[in-house]
């Protein structure tokens, strides 16, 4: 009997070593037990859907364990100072994917967004071993972060639709975006055709210049260089203006033929404008006229087709990776 009472008393005291030792596994350096940090993230979350981390904060709940959840953080540096033209861009897309995710029907204790700013927070940047920004990163319930974690901006973007597509491929977890309605721009078309009427009714005894083939000519032109330089595409994926060259910079071009930037398009536009102008001088050049002024226009027409194709072809071989041919500029 004593023998039994021994053994028995030893069992308990294993069991109370082993829940002791539980205990202090589950709970993190500053004393918090994994239900309460899950709460606390979940209680600032119902405040705002996008968690706003100083390095405390970040070594408390994205780097600490425990942890049976995923974080997604923006690291950024929303600072004027800082001169990061294209982080408060890339912030008001995070935040869309944030607040689809917190007021969609996937929402869950599984999945939490966090965004540290640099003047906040620059130990973080120094752990992560980080010098540009904006960065996003994902951080899963088990394990570190490896290379496939981190969201590569410079072939993708950064558009809300493609944060998204990054956090289903790494949570299994899908967002529906939904964005805030824009009214700006039924406010600019109902303001143009209010003009439009206006003109029209001023100058209603004298319409002769509706009937004027350059007008629609020069109409048709502009219509024709805002759909070949992308302007349907801007419409339909909504890609940055900008964004972060590889070398700490800005770019203005993507360097991808999957994908563009809004200025861009804009630069590609003036390249078929000039490139129209110089085909026009030439062809201009031609007919009956003095013989000087022949001659100056057809040496500007050359110079504006020559140099402004070689940008456009410059353009095209730093999109396309691998083609051979340029002319003038590399």
């Amino acid at each position: 009997m004593k023998l039994a009472h021994k053994t028995l008393l030893s069992a308990l005291l294993l069991v109370v070593a082993f829940a002791v030792y539980t205990a202090a596994q589950t709970r993190s350096k500053s004393g918090l037990t994994l239900s309460e940090k899950v709460q606390n993230l979940v209680d600032m979350n119902m405040k705002k859907p996008l968690l706003r981390f100083n390095g405390p904060k970040f070594k408390e709940y994205v780097r600490s364990g425990p942890r049976n959840y995923s974080m997604v953080v923006m690291l950024t540096a929303l600072a004027p100072s800082r001169q990061c033209q294209i982080c408060r861009h890339a912030h008001d897309e995070f935040a869309i994917v944030a607040n689809s995710y917190r007021f969609s029907s996937t929402y869950s204790n599984k999945l939490f967004f966090a965004m540290v700013d640099f003047d906040e927070g620059s130990e973080v940047f120094q752990i992560m071993r980080l010098n540009t920004a904006p960065v996003f990163m994902h951080f899963p319930a088990k394990g570190k972060p490896k290379g496939a974690d981190t969201m590569d901006i410079h072939r993708v973007g950064f558009a809300a639709d493609s944060i998204a597509k990054f956090v289903a491929e790494r949570t299994d977890i899908t967002i529906r975006i939904f964005r805030p309605p824009n009214y700006s721009g039924t406010v600019a078309m109902i303001t143009l055709l209010a003009l439009a009427g206006s003109f029209l009714y001023i100058r209603r005894n004298n319409l002769e210049f509706l009937y004027n083939k350059n007008l629609w000519g020069a109409i048709a032109v502009l219509f024709c260089f805002a759909m070949i330089s992308g302007q349907m595409w801007n419409h339909i994926r909504g890609p940055p203006l900008v964004h972060k060259s590889q070398n700490g910079g800005v770019a203005y071009i993507h360097g991808s033929s999957q994908g563009q930037l809004v200025v861009e398009t804009y630069i590609v536009m003036f390249l078929n404008a000039m490139i129209v102008l110089g085909m026009i001088l030439l062809i201009e050049s031609g007919t009956p006229k003095s013989h000087n002024k022949n001659r100056i226009m057809a040496m500007t027409g050359l110079v504006l087709l020559t140099v402004f194709f070689s940008f456009l072809l410059s353009v095209f071989r730093s999109k396309a990776q691998g083609y051979p041919y340029s002319f003038l500029f590399k």
